[in-house]
């Protein structure tokens, strides 16, 4: 780009006046506010640092520390579910994992090594806490209050576009259970877990079976006295198939290290396996009843208890729930010191929890696996152009665009909202995809005469009345009760994208400019400036670079353009494929590995 820049201070209605002295596309200098260091934040902040001139960029951070998720959950037992060398972004690969799954210790040792080696910390101010944003018709963008923690002061910015990448997993809220405040044993959260506590000896109470439940439980059996587990629903409990559990050994990682090509053929292989099992989630589909068949058989093998089968083993279908691959869980719950309470918890006593069954169950340390808030409504006050909260607006039933935006709300953008394939496959792929979409925006909103954009309440509630058709044929819409729904067990599924992730990747290729609202400072076209291009203002630059000795275009068509960039060609995944198409897969065609999600 020429160096022609519309200058910082410029206001919205200058805009096009200001265009016209310069060549087509010239800049604005963008201001934008993130909201959130973990992953996503890290992710913006490289990206714009890499791709962009011109703009300022300030990420917020309500902890002392970033990487969001990782740096809150220290719990024992706290790791990812998914293969440590598949929890990196694509092009960032980690070479010394210690093993195939990694605690959250060493997942935040590498998103703090990220931004310590692309010296992202200059955009980072941790301990500043958002408090709110609104928008302003004069400045064109957003007012956004913040909390100094540390000096206790508050302040407000102005921003251009406001970005939320606050997460979903680190809101974490003590459960909903009278009395809770009239304990007076020690009181544990796994997202806020208290290191100097002493678990030795102890008996324990855990409240839930979920994802960090089933990571707790095997790692505070065998130092407690006694552990008391109390469950009020059966949940699938996934048996590592395909990639279990090992530290990686000296030689690996010389392999890793040393042989070119052989760590990313290992990353894409799990990948593939990962992305090859989205059937899974297709009710009735061949993946869905043979992994319900051999789960139910894993678990019945592992516990070897009628009673436990009785209560654990779900009736509805393998993935209604997050699968969590629970690494000697089921066989911990038959321990001589473990203690399992099914049913609900009515009240929480001065000494323990008092059941349904009638009974208190006196307990010296009480931990709390019991989740976040995941309404995926803003977590401070968000007010629009027309005076409404988002907060209020999705208070009920979030509804956006894609998991991105929201109707009325322009120049407003959400890593992992309502609807985002955060359950569906490899998440930091989808993570990738969307801020490659944003920096579309980004970019447009840069070089045209853009005032505001924001998706069209047309386009959410067609995309809206898409996903809900698509989700009645998957296993997600059976009566469980997870947080992927906003409204209980029979609600309707505001969490995840109506496919795979692949699907995600694919369908946020291009801008759908179409689904949304653009407004223009002035004339639309002032963007085409004083009549010169970007090439004539660059010295540099070859003014006849398109005369070729021949037609080296890549391809024009979508379908073409996919191709290309899939690799189409250099694999054999007919197997699958076959079992996506319906298809009986001929004796040549071999399947690809599966990997566990």
């Amino acid at each position: 780009m020429a160096d022609f820049v519309i200058p910082v201070d410029t206001r919205p209605d200058e805009q096009a006046r200001k265009r016209l002295g310069g060549p087509i596309h010239a800049e604005r200098h963008v201001e934008i506010i993130c909201v959130g260091a973990g992953a996503s934040g890290l992710l913006l902040a490289y990206k714009l640092q890499r791709h962009f001139k011109n703009y300022t960029l300030t990420v917020y951070e309500k902890n002392p520390a970033i990487s969001g998720t990782w740096f809150e959950n220290r719990y024992p037992g706290c790791a990812c579910d998914v293969p440590s060398h598949n929890y990196t972004w694509s092009f960032e690969p980690k070479l010394d994992w210690t093993g195939v799954y990694s605690s959250s210790r060493e997942i935040y040792a590498y998103f703090d090594d990220f931004s310590r080696k692309y010296g992202l910390g200059k955009y980072i101010k941790t301990e500043h806490q958002v408090t709110g944003a609104f928008w302003s018709a004069a400045a064109g963008g957003y007012n956004v209050q913040v909390k100094d923690i540390k000096g206790n002061r508050e302040f407000k910015k102005h921003c251009d576009i406001l970005i939320n990448a606050s997460g979903i997993l680190n809101n974490w809220r003590w459960p909903a259970i009278p009395g809770i405040e009239k304990y007076e044993g020690t009181l544990l959260h796994t997202a806020n877990w208290d290191d100097t506590v002493e678990l030795e000896g102890k008996h324990i109470g855990l409240i839930g079976n979920g994802a960090s439940g089933v990571q707790v439980l095997p790692q505070i059996q065998p130092i407690a006295g006694k552990v008391t587990t109390f469950i009020r629903e059966p949940t699938w409990v996934s048996p590592v198939q395909g990639l279990e559990q090992h530290i990686y050994s000296r030689e690996e990682k010389n392999e890793f290290y040393n042989t070119p090509g052989a760590l990313l053929d290992y990353r894409r292989g799990i990948e593939r396996g990962l992305n090859g099992q989205f059937g899974i989630f297709l009710k009735n589909s061949k993946p869905s009843n043979d992994t319900h068949a051999y789960m139910l058989e894993q678990m019945k093998s592992k516990l070897n208890n009628k009673y436990l089968e009785e209560k654990l083993i779900p009736e509805w279908s393998v993935g209604c729930r997050r699968m969590t691959p629970g690494v000697n869980y089921l066989e911990t719950l038959t321990k001589h010191n473990v203690q399992v309470v099914y049913g609900e918890i009515n009240e929480i006593t001065e000494k323990g929890c008092l059941c349904d069954d009638g009974k208190e169950y006196p307990i010296d340390i009480l931990i709390c696996a019991t989740g976040f808030d995941t309404t995926f409504k803003p977590r401070f006050p968000l007010v629009g152009p027309s005076g409404g909260n988002l907060q209020d607006i999705w208070g009920k039933q979030p509804e956006s665009y894609w998991g991105m935006g929201a109707a009325e709300f322009p120049n407003y953008l959400i890593f992992l909202g309502p609807n985002s394939p955060i359950g569906n496959g490899p998440v930091l792929s989808a993570i990738e995809a969307q801020a490659d979409y944003m920096l579309k925006w980004i970019d447009r909103y840069q070089t045209y005469n853009i005032k505001t954009f924001a998706p069209t309440q047309e386009a959410v509630s067609d995309f809206i009345a898409h996903k809900d058709e698509f989700m009645k044929r998957s296993v997600w819409a059976d009566p469980c009760r997870s947080w992927y729904k906003a409204a209980g067990p029979e609600g309707k599924i505001t969490a995840l994208w109506p496919g795979s992730t692949l699907h995600y990747i694919e369908a946020l290729l291009e801008l759908r400019v179409e689904d949304w609202d653009v407004r223009y400072n002035g004339n639309r076209y002032a963007y085409l400036g004083n009549g010169y291009s970007q090439t004539e203002l660059d010295p540099t630059a070859d003014w006849g670079y398109y005369i070729r000795e021949s037609d080296d275009d890549g391809p024009a068509s979508r379908a073409g353009k996919l191709r290309l960039l899939n690799k189409s060609g250099t694999q054999n995944m007919a197997g699958i494929t076959n079992n996506i198409l319906g298809n009986e897969p001929t004796s040549e065609e071999k399947p690809a590995p599966r990997a566990n999600l």
